[in-house]
């Protein structure tokens, strides 16, 4: 296993601020966060995915077994396929949650940056 994977599962009695940083150490990955997305909009076969995450089998293999690990997702087999899904639909509200807080910060951020491109008043008169 990678840094990046989680290795322990969550300890029972552990303080609670240590299970969210497991919990977002799991979600620390774009491949996982990409398969997440996917899985919010509906259930997804393995091959469907790979197209859309764009990595190889295996690669995609051992993100799914982290979430599935987590209890982020479930799978089940249909013959030779087997779908993804999510456990929770708060997987898929957390997701929502955290790309509108991106979007105030990117605002603000471009709100800044133009700030400090655009000549003020007070720039155009000193010197």
């Amino acid at each position: 296993m990678n840094a990046e994977t989680p290795t322990t599962p969550p300890v029972v009695g552990a303080p609670l601020y240590q299970l969210k940083a497991e919990f977002f150490k799991t979600l620390g990955h774009p491949v996982r966060i990409r398969v997440l997305e996917l899985l919010s909009e509906r259930e997804h076969a393995v091959a469907e995915m790979l197209p859309e995450v764009g990595v190889e089998p295996s690669h995609l293999s051992q993100q799914l077994a982290v979430l599935r690990r987590a209890k982020l997702v479930t799978s089940r087999r249909e013959g030779s396929t087997v779908y993804y899904s999510l456990t929770s639909p708060q997987v898929a509200e957390l997701l929502r949650v955290a790309r509108a807080i991106l979007s105030g910060v990117i605002t603000g951020q471009a709100e800044l940056l133009n700030g400090l491109l655009t000549p003020t008043a007070t720039t155009a008169t000193e010197g």
